[in-house]
């Protein structure tokens, strides 16, 4: 009876340690898909994935980096603080080109030259990394997402000498100017981008840090080579592809438009201010209010979370974090000379904002210039008003 029961225990052992890792045929393929960019901002910088496909063993599934794991208690909160973990997920191909064919979005593979041990490896590390206590990552927006997972998986499972090498068409640019590549210079995801994240992002990215982007990291893949000679990609196709080009640019609903207009509503309060010699105490509440409220959230970023990308932002030189505390002095009809010396220093804060603007320690949104000399220009109003009285 014993006996029996060992050689069940070893049967089942034997039989779930095979179905974990499955040994692929000699005619499985792995490839790299890249799928284009959505209409929204949360897709607009597209995504990456391993296609695993044996017909012999009925497999075609895809592991890609990017899942979110909305059962991480407080999630919204370790988002904020740049404390989420994200998942390696797992989909049948059909699932997956379904969920992009609907979304219009194009899909293209490289099929990777590979040999077959370097295949299994490969898969192998996938299946290892799908294991419950391996698929959460920390999530890093530049250095560690959906795209360059792939590079490093490809680079640590394959067994050979990977040099990426750049494609013709490189370009040296800033994180930033990457990032406006899909994202534009007068859109409101661009807007919030440029208010949010800091003058780190302002270097030039290495070519290898290009590939943060799934774009690159097709370009790069499609020009990389294994071992001595050997193309890294083999064969590349475009599985689909996208069929609407949606313009989604609209000036009537564009950050400009919609700071010029804020521009336009405090250089006229001003200028009937100053006919009248009188100062309009609800604009400048509003205006410090939220000048200040800007301000705190950015050093929040910069300090108060984990997000490598929000660290060094100078918007808070015109957004300054002080400005909530000043409120109470608004509403004084004299005030004290620290509270002129306080404009003062605002004044100059501008000053050297465009500084870091001109030498390129930091680049600000485009959007930002009427309002920037709109405040400029009233700050510079209530200095002289109260020096007045």
């Amino acid at each position: 009876m014993k006996l029996n029961v060992f050689f069940f225990l070893f049967f089942f052992i034997t039989i779930t340690t095979f179905g974990q890792q499955r040994q692929l045929s000699l005619q499985a393929e792995i490839s790299v898909l890249t799928v284009g960019p959505g209409d929204n901002l949360n897709d607009a910088f597209g995504h990456n994935g391993f296609r695993i496909k044996d017909k012999q063993l009925g497999m075609d599934v895809v592991y890609g980096y990017g899942e979110y794991d909305f059962d991480t208690p407080n999630f919204y909160l370790k988002f904020a603080q740049g404390k989420l973990n994200y998942l390696i997920s797992k989909s049948s191909f059909s699932d997956f080109y379904e969920i992009y064919r609907y979304y219009d979005r194009t899909i293209d593979e490289q099929v990777l030259n590979l040999s077959s041990s370097e295949k299994q490896g490969l898969y192998d590390y996938l299946v290892n990394n799908y294991k419950p206590e391996n698929r959460r990552y920390l999530y890093d927006f530049f250095y560690d997402n959906c795209a360059t997972r792939i590079r490093d998986v490809a680079k640590n499972a394959i067994d050979k000498n990977i040099t990426f090498s750049t494609p013709p068409n490189y370009k040296a640019k800033t994180f930033r100017q990457l990032i406006h590549e899909h994202v534009g210079l007068n859109t409101w995801g661009g807007f919030g981008i440029d208010l949010a994240l800091g003058s780190v992002i302002d270097r030039k990215a290495e070519p290898y840090e290009q590939m943060f982007l799934p774009k690159y990291v097709h370009e790069f893949f499609g020009e990389t080579k294994v071992g001595n000679s050997d193309r890294l990609v083999k064969k590349s196709s475009t599985i689909y592809k996208r069929k609407n080009q949606s313009n989604t640019k609209n000036f009537l609903w564009s950050p400009l438009l919609a700071m010029a207009l804020i521009a336009a509503l405090i250089l006229f309060v001003t200028y009937r201010d100053r006919k009248h010699k009188r100062r309009s105490k609800w604009l400048d509440v509003i205006v410090f209010g939220l000048t200040g409220i800007l301000g705190v959230l950015m050093l929040f970023l910069w300090v108060g979370t984990n997000h490598s990308a929000t660290a060094q932002n100078y918007n808070m030189l015109w957004a300054f974090p002080l400005n909530v505390l000043m409120i109470r002095q608004l509403f004084k009809t004299q005030v004290k000379n620290w509270f002129k010396g306080y404009l003062k220093f605002l004044i100059i804060m501008f000053c050297l904002l465009t500084l870091h603007w001109i030498i390129g320690v930091q680049v600000f949104a485009i959007a930002l210039i009427p309002l920037l000399i709109a405040l400029f220009l009233r700050y510079i109003y209530i200095l002289k008003y109260f020096n007045r009285t």
